[in-house]
């Protein structure tokens, strides 16, 4: 069973953009409508849901803008496990609200549950070990 948290809980949506326990059920709908196999392998991963990625991770990253990044996978692949040397943190995907509601407003023709499904496929991709250019090949959402 996949593990989410919230954060930052702000109530129900009244009319105002979808809150974190919005888009975290979003998320958990979307991980609901893939392949069994899929979230078979995903069994352990967390999605977390915060409104934008702290300042060190954005520093980490090189990131100046808190807009630029809509998620994240953290955590050792799939393809770089080993029973050997088992990670100590849990493999998470994170999905930055504030951001992913920017580029759904910018986009203005895209479903926000599609975008939010996007999102966390893209991470999950990276769960499995994909680059982004891989990802690219495959979807690429920028079309």
């Amino acid at each position: 069973m996949v593990k989410c948290a919230r954060r930052h809980y702000s109530g129900p949506m009244n009319g105002r953009p979808p809150d974190l326990a919005s888009m975290h059920q979003m998320a958990l709908n979307a991980f609901q409508s893939l392949p069994d196999e899929i979230r078979t392998l995903c069994a352990d991963l967390r999605i977390i849901i915060e409104d934008f990625a702290d300042d060190a991770l954005l520093d980490e990253l090189g990131i100046e803008n808190p807009f630029e990044l809509t998620g994240l996978y953290s955590g050792v692949a799939l393809t770089e496990k080993s029973f050997s040397d088992p990670s100590i943190e849990p493999d998470t995907v994170y999905l930055f609200r504030r951001p992913i509601l920017e580029e759904w407003i910018e986009r203005e023709t895209v479903d926000l549950s599609e975008l939010v499904a996007h999102v966390l496929v893209h991470e999950i991709a990276h769960h499995f070990g994909w680059s982004d250019e891989r990802i690219m090949q495959i979807d690429d959402w920028t079309e």
